[in-house]
């Protein structure tokens, strides 16, 4: 299939831009191949500390003949994605030994939970987890043990970091291990509601906290379509699982079937082998286009317009908003899962999964297949779905219909003609505004501005009836460098009350709000950030503001001269506690949310 005409355009821009920052990564791992450190250049005192636990595979690790697979692990059973990791070392090293490879748990990361840490202050290490994530990574692999890295991550930041810090070690094989989305528990609507009618003061705590742990209700992955599950959709689109992988539930023989055949497949992928495939050459320009693509195309997570950038960033490859914006315009919606739609995760896969997703974007030109991918022979493998003959493994083809159209609908006739996700601009920054979640009727809101900058004033004027009227809230000194970026999540249920009662109501914020959020219209991550005199800080109570996703407008209402004449709101105190003073030199260091929002990178790469 020809690719559509945006695609081409898009990427070829992609790496103009690239071109001397992904020839310097690609020479890096060259380089690290060749002279890096590795097994055998290690000293005989460096060698011993490596193998001196590894019990019935220290001859073979001692001896340097096989590939030893470095296991990076986010396991952790306060985090229900991540709970079912715990058995998985021991596994991986069984299937390992099956195709005469060993591994070790090179190291382990933080995984934190933000659904957990969601409106709290921990919400402020949020996105600079993903950062050390991304460094934890690349102290597990310095070790120059491993031939060959099995990472264990889903959640938020965990799989950036993990895919950040492995792609400094690029000349290694990698492959992500997925564990799976729980089963479906109530309905993400009925939870909706009830969050609605508690923060109305229509439902008590103990009915909320009833409805709460009857959606989140045991291991796996959260079932709506956040950050997490785009993912683990990213992962597939990119070919870094094996196929078929994301969305198979824990605990099933499936589940353990997929995770055998990644070690098993990653075993082949190694350097003395006939069919090496380094990670840093199945992430390039092309995988990056279609993870934005597969982004869109399933009304994913804003959290990746962040993520995207930063990850693209550890390759050598420079992404921005504007070609987001431009593969929205190309991209047809296909998927309305929770909050985009009614039904979760779960569902979804029973109408046909990723595998339909991709052969219906491979038939419109929208994907490119001619990807390196850990396994197959391009991302064609990837538009079949896993299943059991027997005990072994085997694929099927994708179901040719859709086995639910409210959920899942072919190319030719999606949900829109949309991605969902476009950039809004003018004189307050530049901001994501994720369509896909929102009525089209109210892609357009003109109203005044209210002023905040704290979350918690801004619920307590919803309680006190101020926000009764048309109203645009700013939510400000919420970026990166400000307090650490965190989402606003919180927001939500209150600000979908006013919208409710009939009010033109939208949120524009330097902050975040994860894929989770939908139904308000919203700016996020406006850059630059208020801090340091982004133009958000020059708001005044009342200003007239203009969002418009149809035009891609982002404006003040505000005579020229006077705009010009403002200074800039100052910033309110930096937080501490909750540890959020440690990460006071990634705020400071930190580069904009269009870059990645990233410290680390900005300083390094």
């Amino acid at each position: 299939m020809t690719l559509q005409p945006v695609i081409t355009e898009v990427t070829n821009r992609i790496v103009e831009r690239s071109r001397a920052t992904r020839r310097a990564y690609l020479e890096l791992i060259a380089r690290e191949r060749k002279t890096g450190v590795d097994r055998p250049k290690l000293s005989c005192g460096n060698l011993a500390h490596g193998f001196a636990a590894a019990g019935d595979d220290k001859s073979a690790i001692r001896s340097g003949k096989a590939m030893n697979i470095g296991i990076v692990t986010a396991y952790n059973d306060m985090l229900s994605a991540h709970q079912p990791y715990a058995r998985y070392p021991e596994q991986i090293k069984l299937h390992a030994r099956e195709v005469g490879a060993t591994a070790q748990v090179a190291g382990g990361v933080p995984a934190m939970c933000d659904g957990i840490t969601q409106g709290q202050h921990g919400m402020e290490l949020s996105l600079f987890s993903r950062d050390t994530i991304a460094l934890s990574t690349a102290i597990a692999l310095s070790h120059g043990m491993f031939e060959g890295a099995a990472l264990l991550g889903i959640c938020d930041k965990i799989v950036p970091g993990l895919l950040i810090g492995a792609l400094r070690f690029g000349h290694l094989p990698a492959v992500f291990v997925p564990s799976g989305p729980m089963p479906s528990g109530l309905a993400n609507k009925e939870k909706q509601r009830v969050r609605q009618l508690h923060a109305e003061g229509k439902a008590t705590r103990e009915e909320l906290l009833a409805a709460e742990a009857a959606s989140y209700h045991s291991a796996g992955t959260c079932t709506f379509y956040g950050t997490a599950n785009s993912n683990q959709m990213m992962m597939e689109v990119m070919g870094l699982h094996v196929p078929g992988a994301a969305f198979v539930n824990p605990g099933t023989k499936l589940r353990q079937a997929l995770t055998r055949a990644a070690i098993h497949r990653l075993a082949c992928n190694g350097w003395d082998g006939e069919d090496y495939r380094p990670l840093g050459l199945c992430v390039d320009e092309k995988a990056i286009v279609n993870a934005a693509v597969g982004l869109l195309a399933t009304g994913g997570s804003t959290n990746h317009a962040i993520h995207l950038p930063a990850i693209a960033r550890a390759a050598g490859i420079l992404i921005d908003w504007e070609d987001i914006d431009r593969l929205s315009g190309a991209v047809p919606l296909l998927a309305r899962i929770y909050p985009n739609g009614s039904g979760d995760i779960n569902d979804f896969e029973a109408a046909g999964g990723m595998a339909f997703v991709i052969r219906e974007l491979l038939n419109a030109g929208l994907l490119h297949t001619d990807i390196m991918t850990v396994a197959g022979r391009d991302l064609s493998d990837y538009a079949r779905a896993p299943l059991l003959d027997g005990d072994e493994l085997a694929s099927r083809a994708a179901p040719a219909r859709s086995l639910d159209e409210a959920m899942l609908r072919p190319a030719c006739m999606p949900f829109s003609p949309d991605g969902g996700m476009r950039l809004v601009a003018g004189n307050l920054g530049r901001a994501i505004f994720k369509t896909s979640a929102v009525d089209a009727a109210r892609w357009t809101i003109e109203a005044p501005a209210r002023i905040f900058t704290d979350q918690d004033d801004v619920i307590a004027a919803f309680q006190a009836g101020e926000l009764d009227r048309d109203v645009v809230v700013v939510l400000r000194f919420q970026g990166p460098r400000a307090n650490g970026m965190p989402e606003l999540h919180k927001l939500t249920p209150p600000l979908g009350v006013l919208q409710d009662k009939g009010f033109k109501v939208a949120l524009v914020t330097d902050g975040r709000m994860s894929g989770a959020s939908g139904k308000v219209p919203a700016a996020i991550h406006v850059s630059p950030e208020a801090l340091g005199g982004g133009p958000l800080a020059w708001l005044h109570d009342g200003d007239l503001v203009r969002l418009c996703a149809v035009d891609g407008e982002l404006a003040a209402l505000v005579d020229e001269t006077e705009w010009k004449a403002r200074a800039a709101a100052a910033p309110p105190p930096s937080a501490s506690g909750t540890g959020r003073e440690l990460f006071a030199f990634m705020r400071r260091g930190c580069d904009g949310a269009e870059q990645g929002a990233s410290a680390m990178l900005a300083a390094g790469l």
